[in-house]
């Protein structure tokens, strides 16, 4: 019992920490029409600065945290504009080379900036302890993250179903041609939708350090961890997103538990399999 209960906590962490970065991907995906794999790199910047802000200069981890997202999304902003405007207009092949170079230049600034080595994290004494529980303890980061996961999950669905932005984002995403000729100006949405998902990517990274270790290569260690969340979902959907990250923490973290030295393998066949019968995700349409 004990053990299931930790593959649960852990799981389910997991899958939110997989849901915070991937979320953002999938909308941008299924918004722009763009493969973009530098979005782990927003992750990485997150962690990268809440370890400047926090260990080198000693902030709070709060206050760390907080300033570390903000840098995130205003580095986010001008890359938007510069950067990627030309790449929403290339092929798909043309987009993966882009993206990748992007990728790669983010990699070698964090190199550059704080070395190749693992960028700790220091996280406040309260957030180190455990939670008892009467009849198990389960550790206090674990439950901050599932917390902060569903936070975010509610939020977005209020965001995207219940908001004037919501609204047009989900025409935007439905018909962008249509959505502009009705006076949606798509290309600010575009911008608002970036720079968001820039900013969950790196709340993301700052929080499931512990479990997804901060370090230059980031990016490229986890990118398609992040593009299966979305293939398995479905490109656009966050209700998708959020089912898979959550689907996928809880499967890969159970095969690490029982069969260690095959956990990595059963992973992918299991997506594979997912994606034989479902290839436009588990909520995805149909082109």
């Amino acid at each position: 019992m004990g053990t299931i209960l930790n593959i649960l906590v852990d799981g389910v962490a997991y899958g939110m920490i997989l849901f915070m970065i991937s979320v953002g991907l999938s909308v941008t995906m299924g918004l722009m029409r763009v493969i973009n794999l530098a979005h782990g790199g927003f992750a990485m910047l997150g962690g990268a600065a809440v370890h400047y802000f926090g260990v080198q200069l000693g902030i709070p981890f709060v206050l760390a945290a907080l300033l570390a997202i903000g840098a995130v999304v205003a580095l986010a902003l001008p890359m938007e504009r510069v950067l990627y405007r030309p790449i929403y207009r290339m092929g798909e092949l043309q987009q993966v080379l882009a993206t990748i170079g992007i990728t790669f230049l983010m990699i070698a600034s964090v190199n550059l900036w704080l070395g190749s080595t693992l960028l700790s994290i220091r996280l406040p004494d309260a957030w180190t302890g455990t939670v008892d529980l009467g009849f198990r303890s389960l550790p206090m980061h674990r439950l901050i993250v599932i917390g902060v996961g569903l936070a975010i999950a509610g939020g977005l669905y209020v965001l995207i179903d219940r908001t004037r932005f919501g609204i047009r984002l989900r025409a935007a995403v439905d018909n962008r041609a249509t959505a502009s000729a009705l006076g949606i100006d798509t290309g600010r949405v575009f911008l608002a939708t970036f720079a968001l998902g820039a900013g969950l990517a790196a709340l993301g990274g700052i929080l499931g350090a512990e479990l997804l270790p901060v370090d230059a290569y980031y990016p490229l260690r986890y990118m398609v961890h992040f593009l299966i969340v979305v293939a398995v979902g479905g490109m656009g959907s966050i209700t998708g997103s959020f089912l898979a990250a959550l689907g996928l923490g809880i499967l890969d973290t159970t095969a690490r538990y029982i069969v260690p030295d095959f956990g990595t393998i059963f992973f992918f066949l299991v997506t594979i399999l997912v994606l034989g019968l479902r290839p436009q995700g588990l909520l995805g349409r149909h082109a």
